[in-house]
């Protein structure tokens, strides 16, 4: 008994050293693209053991953390005769249309294309991306934008979620930009970036057509790791630019709009995934008003869509809340428009 006890431990002692020369090597590899602070924040929140069920985060309550209630859930709705009928739901993955209308629009981005996918959470349910994949081949857009969580748990093993995410990259057109929700490790993140995804972490990119630009920023999970920083996004954003902001969760909409953000994209929430019959959702996780839990809003001056997401969490299986992803048609306001004129477009 003592030799084994002795085995385990080296055993142990081993695991933790492999563990320890990853940690290094990938600390390394991330402080030259993030920066040393925000490379330890992240990689040193994520070294906890377990994520937290309570505490830590925007709301107290994380139930993508409480692992033991996942199964119960997945029995209950077997037992209710709903699970076949929600899982056969995930692969109804419906394209929505939105049309917005910003003021100050350079004419050369009338009618600019954005494709927008969140909450793919692609190793818990493998034929829902594959159905993804048959759905977005053939869209027209300009580039396509992720609000975040690539994988299915919040913490361990992420090979399968970079292989589903390679297969689905094969199907989209370039630019693609993207952001971390709180289910992603940003180990992720040179795996992510070898697909083409320019994931952004708290920076922005420009976009030129002609002799005019728009602004897309990215900032890093502001759900559960809370290493967000809009400020240090935006810091180069011209105050009269057109600028667009991809944040996994709608949770920082006081932040994004008193920032000067044009338009907010942002998931998470997945609409609720199980709601209540009429798409009323028991639970949308954020700390945000109900009207941001899904489709399209606004907050003072800025334009947000909420995204009920194109995979699902916990259990594979939706009610009355299919996924979704959506085409955003950004449209030039004319000049003669009066101050008073209504800017929030429409969705579909």
């Amino acid at each position: 008994m003592a030799l084994i006890a002795a085995d385990d431990q080296a055993v142990v002692a081993r695991s933790d050293l492999n563990w320890a020369q990853m940690d290094s090597e990938i600390l390394h590899i991330l402080e030259q693209r993030l920066g040393p602070v925000h490379a330890r924040q992240r990689l040193g929140i994520e070294s906890d053991k377990e994520p937290r069920v309570f505490g830590r985060g925007l709301n107290f309550f994380h139930p993508e953390n409480w692992y033991s209630a996942h199964a119960l859930i997945g029995h209950a709705l077997r037992l209710s005769g709903l699970y076949w009928r929600g899982r056969g739901n995930t692969l109804k993955i419906q394209l929505r249309h939105n049309e917005v209308r910003i003021s100050g629009l350079p004419a050369a981005f009338d009618g600019y294309r954005l494709l927008h996918m969140s909450d793919l959470h692609a190793d818990l349910n493998p034929p829902a991306i594959t159905a993804l994949g048959e759905k977005v081949a053939g869209l027209e857009y300009d580039v396509c934008v992720l609000t975040g969580d690539y994988r299915a748990q919040t913490f361990g093993p992420f090979d399968e979620a970079l292989l589903q995410m390679r297969n689905l990259c094969a199907r989209l057109a370039q630019p693609i930009y993207a952001v971390f929700g709180n289910h992603d490790s940003v180990r992720m993140l040179p795996g992510l970036e070898d697909m083409g995804i320019r994931m952004l972490m708290n920076e922005r990119v420009e976009i030129t057509r002609g002799s005019t630009a728009l602004y897309i920023v990215g900032i890093d999970d502001a759900h559960y790791y809370r290493v967000d920083n809009v400020a240090q996004a935006a810091a180069d954003v011209p105050l009269d630019a057109v600028s667009i902001l991809l944040s996994h969760t709608p949770e920082i909409y006081r932040q994004a709009a008193h920032a000067g953000f044009d338009l907010m994209l942002c998931g998470h929430t997945h609409g609720g995934q199980i709601c209540l019959p009429g798409g009323v959702p028991v639970t949308l996780d954020a700390k945000c008003p109900r009207y941001m839990g899904s489709g399209a809003w606004d907050y003072a001056a800025m334009q947000g869509y909420t995204s009920a997401g194109a995979g699902t969490c916990i259990v594979p299986v939706r009610l009355n809340c299919l996924p979704e992803i959506t085409l955003h048609t950004l449209r030039a306001v004319p000049t003669d428009c009066a101050a008073g004129c209504e800017l929030t477009g429409s969705s579909q």
